[in-house]
């Protein structure tokens, strides 16, 4: 629930700032969008404003008030609370509103908050996240993909999981991590020179 409400927040923040900070019931509106989440939710007010006290008292998030608001309005404090850049902050955001996702889904899906130069910078951006000290932020999974631990370790279930390549030996999980990327850029030169030829 403080997942989806915060995601909610930073993706707003990021896409539509025009719109940002958002009051209660845009943000019930956001967390239950069927389109570019993962799992849809149906939250009502109330849920919402639980979250938002509860991001609240962990510094994650804060009531805006100004001149021009009739309503109370809330925003996100992700960044300077976890000392987070915007490349970061995007990922995050993606992970925590559609779940566990590959590098090249995270590229395409971070888009409009952050243009990234290549499948490395994602990758890169993903290992210095899951090196943090003391608390990783993401953690890689099963059939190289990536899941955020904000809410603790992320659960996988052996049923829904076919064999991880790793258990075949790190060299194959390794190449394949390596082909996937080359044909993520690939795929991206194509699109640009289709373009270019328009």
């Amino acid at each position: 629930m403080e997942v989806r409400v915060l995601g909610a927040l930073i993706e707003k923040d990021l896409t539509t700032p025009e719109y940002y900070p958002l009051t209660v019931n845009a943000l019930v509106n956001a967390c239950n969008q069927k389109s570019n989440r993962d799992p849809v939710v149906q939250y009502d007010d109330a849920t919402v404003e639980q979250a938002l006290e509860l991001l609240r008292n962990k510094h994650l998030a804060m009531r805006v008030s100004g001149t021009g608001h009739r309503v109370e309005k809330y925003g996100h404090r992700l960044g300077e609370t976890v000392n987070l850049g915007r490349r970061e902050t995007a990922l995050l955001c993606v992970l925590m509103l559609r779940g566990p996702q590959t590098v090249g889904e995270l590229r395409g899906r971070t888009e409009r908050m952050h243009e990234f130069t290549d499948m490395e910078e994602v990758e890169s951006v993903l290992d210095s996240l899951a090196r943090r000290e003391p608390d990783p932020l993401v953690t890689r999974m099963p059939r190289g993909r990536w899941a955020h631990l904000l809410a603790g370790i992320p659960e996988t279930s052996p049923e829904a999981e076919p064999e991880s390549l790793s258990s075949r030996g790190p060299a194959l999980e390794e190449r394949v991590r390596v082909l996937e990327l080359e044909v993520a850029e690939l795929k991206q030169k194509l699109e640009d020179l289709l373009r270019e030829l328009k």
